[in-house]
Formats: C-alpha cells, structure tokens, sequence
C-alpha cells in the first residue's frame, strides 16, 4: 500500500515537472531552434549511443558485470550527450562569463568518476558474494 501511495506521489511530482518544462517552452522566442535540439538529442540516443552500449555489453563484457557497465556506458553517454554541444566549440569567447568552466576536464573528470563508481560498486558487490558461501 505505501510503495503504491510513493509511486503516485512521485509520478505526481514528475508530471508537475512536466508542466513547468512545458509552461517555460512558451516564453522561448524561437521554439523550432529548441524542438531541432530535442529532436536531435532523440536521435543521437537512439541511433548511436544506446546501440554501441547494447553492442560493447553484448561483445565485451560477460557474465554479471554485463548490467552495471552496462549503465556506466549509459550514464558516460547521457554526459557526453549533454557536453557535446560546448565540448565542439572549443576557444575563446566574445563574452569570458559565459561559459567560464573547463568543460573538457570536468567532462573527463565526470567520466572517471562514473568508472570508478562502477568500478567500486563491481568490487562490493564480488565481495558480498565471496562471504555468502554456503556451508560445506
């Protein structure tokens, strides 16, 4: 009963997050420009970044580990997809406060991070499995 009770706040929650996204779309002056990006955003994931994930899973990773790097390759190509844009253009600025960030080396930092997790969580998880031998 309560995880039904969660589940519809949440969906709540994330419908009222719609309706914000939506609302904010109406104040954009050139909506095509914002509709091309999500089109294209559609597009990158569905006919690149899911297939190479799906293919490196299937060809180079087996057993148990296949599911969480799996979603490490997911979560680094979200990033990637979400940094491509001002990782292509590189250099300096008409306006320094713009982008002010070192976009490159967080995005590398980001991608390190998601392996080193995926990489601790792999290690948990192997160890938890060495202590639940059962008796002999």
């Amino acid at each position: 009963m309560r995880a039904n009770v969660l589940r519809v706040l949440i969906g709540a929650g994330g419908v009222a997050l719609m309706g914000v996204g939506a609302s904010s779309l109406l104040d954009v002056p050139d909506l095509t420009d914002v509709l091309i990006w999500l089109g294209g955003a559609v597009v990158l994931h569905d006919a690149l970044i899911a297939p190479l994930v799906l293919l490196v899973g299937l060809v180079l990773v087996c057993g148990s580990v296949r599911g969480p790097v799996r979603g490490a390759l997911l979560v680094a190509g979200a990033l990637t997809a979400v940094a491509l844009p001002v990782l292509l253009r590189p250099g300096p600025r008409a306006n320094s406060s713009v982008l002010p960030l070192d976009y490159s080396r967080n995005w590398l930092l980001l991608l390190a991070a998601v392996a080193t997790v995926t990489a601790l969580f792999l290690a948990v998880r192997r160890l938890g499995r060495g202590r639940r031998r059962p008796p002999s």
